[in-house]
Order: structure tokens, then sequence, then C-alpha cells
């Protein structure tokens, strides 16, 4: 008897995890989607004093992917719902980790955009902010060696940050 009782309470157990089921959705979108139906991204040329001339295109192409693999929005080039438009304005290389022979041991990529972005469909949800993300590397690496593999990274986490302060509505 207190075998059947254990298999049927175990048997319970099992069951009750299945029936109950909790869905979330990481993306961070808060679109709603029967409102917002086209998005437009704007160039982001550099203003910066120091420039790397693919910046501009990787991170017009992590900002675009990000957007359409995140959100049912259509991308237009004219008139849209939301706008997304601004500029990189700063490409800094600064010394960091300074040894005992004053050397630095690190250098720091900061790559900072400004953005615009436009809500055409209700006022007060525009932002304009500027975005800054940085990585360290080893000194002895010259900057063109590495200058491709920063980019990139910077330009996702930059992406990230500006999705979740616009689309993303956090």
């Amino acid at each position: 008897m207190k075998r059947i009782l254990a298999a049927v309470v175990v048997g319970l157990i099992m069951l009750v995890p299945q029936g109950c089921r909790i869905s979330y959705k990481l993306n961070g979108a808060a679109i709603d989607y029967n409102v917002y139906k086209t998005i437009h991204v704007g160039e982001f040329p550099i203003r910066a004093a120091l420039v790397y001339a693919p910046l501009q295109q990787i991170f017009e192409n992590d900002l675009l992917d990000y957007i359409t693999r995140n959100t049912r929005l259509a991308v237009t080039d004219g008139a849209s719902d939301l706008e997304l438009e601004g500029e990189i304005t700063g490409y800094n290389l600064t010394p960091q980790a300074v040894t005992e022979d004053a050397y630095a041991s690190k250098t720091r990529l900061t790559i900072t955009v400004r953005v615009k972005y436009t809500d055409t469909k209700q006022e007060g949800k525009d932002v304009s902010q500027t975005f800054s993300a940085y990585r360290d590397f080893d000194s002895s690496q010259m900057l063109n060696d590495v200058q491709e593999q920063l980019c990139q990274e910077i330009s996702k986490e930059l992406v990230d940050l500006i999705f979740n302060a616009t689309l993303g509505n956090w």
C-alpha cells in the first residue's frame, strides 16, 4: 500500500511542472504592432576626431540586423512610424593600467554614439541620448591588429544599449 501511495505521489509531482508553463520573451521589445509597423534607420556618420572608416558600416549593419531579428517592424527609407538616426561622435584611445615604469600596460578604445529616436505616433516617447562602450587591449598589441574585432564587440554592445533605451522601452 505504501508503494502504491508513493508511486501516485511521485506521478502527481511529475505532472505538476508540465501543467504550468511560464513563458518569457527575452528580446526586450515592447512594441505594439497594431500601432507601429515601420521604422527608418538613418545613417550614422562618423564625426569623431579619430576615424576608423569601416566603423560606420559595421555599426549600421549591426543595428539593422538587431532590429530585424528582434522586431516585426518593416525597415523603410522614407516616412515611418519610428525613426532612429544619429552620429558616431567619439573614437578615443586612452592609456589604462600604468605600470611602475610609467608605461601603460593596457589601452582603452571607447566609441561614443549620439542617437535621436523619434516616435511619430505618440508624443513624449522620443529619446535623444549619447551611448558609450569600450574595450581594453594589451598595449603591446598594435591597434591595427585588434581594431576590427574591438569595433565589432563594442558595436554589438552599443546596439544592445540603444535597442533597450528605445525599442525595448526599459
